[in-house]
C-alpha cells in the first residue's frame, strides 16, 4: 500500500514538546530499531577471517567461512563463555572456540567436540540472518528475535563498469539514525545548510518498508543554472540509496548502524557514472569532494540537536511528519 505526502503546509500536532532537564534523553524512541544493518563491507572480510563487532550496545561476531559464507553470531561460546573473537579460528565451514575447541557450523549448532562422543542439545550459538549484496554484508536486527519482514534490493550501479569504483567513507557520529535519515525530507535545510540556490520542492511516498523522497534542485551550471533531481530510497532505517542526476549521474549507498544509545557508525559509498571518460572522472572527483563537505555541514547539527516528538512544523518544511509516520513501524 502506498501513501503519498507533498511538502507544503504542515501545522504542528499540538504544542511542541520534548526532552528537557538534566539527564533527559535526546531521543523519545528506541535507539535500536528493527531492520537490516551493515556489519561490514564485503572486501573487509576475507575467507577465514573473524571480526568482533560492537553494535546496538552489545557484542557480536562476524566471520567468513573458507567457502566464503558470511555469518553473524553471538560471540561467547555456550560451553564456558569464551569469546570466539579472541583466539577463535575458522576451520573449513565451522568456527572453533579457542578454549576447548568446540566447533560450530554456519547454523550455530555445535558439530564437533574433540573429547566427547555426545553433543549436548543446547550446544548452539545464537545466529542472525545475513544478506550479502551490493558489496555489503548486512545482518537483521529485531528486538524480539523476529525474522526479516522485508528484503534489500540489488543496486545495479554496483559493479557496472560505467560507474566509478565506490569511494567509501566512515564516521562515528553522536546522533541517531533518524536525525540523519530525516534530512531527505527536510527540504528547507538544503538551502540553509548546504547552500542550495532555492528550497527544493520535495515529495514523499511510502510503500511498506520502503520510503521514497524526491527533490528538484536549482543548481549553478556552466552558463547559468540548471536542475538536478535527487531520489532517496530508504529500505528501513539502516540502508539508504541516493541517486542524483543532472550535471552527472551519482549514486550513494548510505548505511548507519547504531553503536550505542548515543552514537552511530555511519558510512557512505559514493559512485559516479564516468563511463571511462577522463573529463567526467575529474568532475566525479569534484562532486564526491563536495558531497563529503556537505556531510560535515550537517554533522555539528546532528551531534547537538534533540529529536522533538511533536515539533512545531510550518509551511515549507517538507514532508517530515510523513517520514516520521513511516518510521514508526521499525521502533
Amino acid at each position: 500500500m502506498s501513501e503519498t505526502q507533498r511538502g507544503g503546509s504542515q501545522g504542528a500536532e499540538g504544542a511542541p514538546s520534548g526532552p528537557s532537564g538534566p539527564g533527559a534523553s535526546r531521543y523519545p524512541f528506541t535507539p535500536y530499531p528493527n531492520g537490516w544493518f551493515r556489519a561490514a563491507y564485503s572486501d573487509e572480510l576475507a575467507p577465514g577471517e573473524i571480526r568482533p563487532l560492537h553494535f546496538f550496545g552489545r557484542e557480536w561476531l562476524l566471520y567468513r567461512t573458507e567457502a566464503g559464507l558470511a555469518r553473524v553470531i553471538d560471540p561467547h561460546c555456550v560451553h564456558l563463555g569464551a569469546h570466539l573473537g579472541h583466539g577463535g579460528e575458522v576451520v573449513g565451514e565451522r568456527i572453533r572456540c579457542p578454549f576447548h575447541h568446540w566447533e560450530f557450523g554456519p547454523d550455530g549448532a555445535c558439530e564437533k567436540i574433540p573429547y566427547a562422543k555426545r553433543i549436548p542439545p543446547r550446544a548452539r550459538l545464537g545466529g542472525y540472518e545475513v544478506v550479502e549484496k551490493n558489496g555489503l554484508i548486512f545482518f537483521y536486527h529485531d528486538r524480539d528475535g523476529g525474522s526479516p519482514n522485508f528484503e534489500l534490493p540489488d543496486v545495479p550501479e554496483v559493479g557496472d563498469s560505467a560507474w566509478t569504483v565506490p569511494e567509501v567513507m566512515h564516521w562515528k557520529v553522536r546522533a541517531s539514525w533518524l536525525d540523519m535519515n530525516e534530512n531527505c525530507v527536510d527540504q528547507a535545510h538544503f538551502k540553509f545548510i548546504h547552500g542550495a540556490l532555492t528550497i527544493p520542492p520535495t515529495t514523499a511516498r511510502a510503500e511498506g518498508s520502503l520510503h521514497i523522497a524526491e527533490s528538484i534542485f536549482t543548481i549553478k551550471a556552466p552558463g547559468g543554472t540548471g536542475e538536478m533531481n535527487l531520489v532517496t530510497l530508504d529500505y528501513g532505517p539502516g540502508f539508504q540509496v541516493v541517486r542524483m542526476n543532472g550535471l552527472i549521474d551519482t549514486v550513494m549507498l548510505n548505511t548507519s548502524t547504531p553503536i550505542d544509545e548515543e552514537n552511530t557508525d555511519v558510512s557512505f559509498a559514493y559512485s559516479v557514472k564516468s563511463e571511462g571518460d577522463t573529463h567526467k572522472e575529474h568532475l566525479a572527483a569534484a562532486i564526491i569532494a563536495d558531497l563529503k563537505d556537505q556531510f560535515e555541514h550537517d554533522r555539528p547539527i546532528w551531534e547537538n540537536k534533540l529529536c522533538l516528538p511533536r515539533p512545531a512544523l510550518c509551511e515549507g518544511d517538507g514532508p517530515i511528519a510523513h517520514y516520521r509516520k513511516w518510521y514508526q513501524q521499525f521502533i
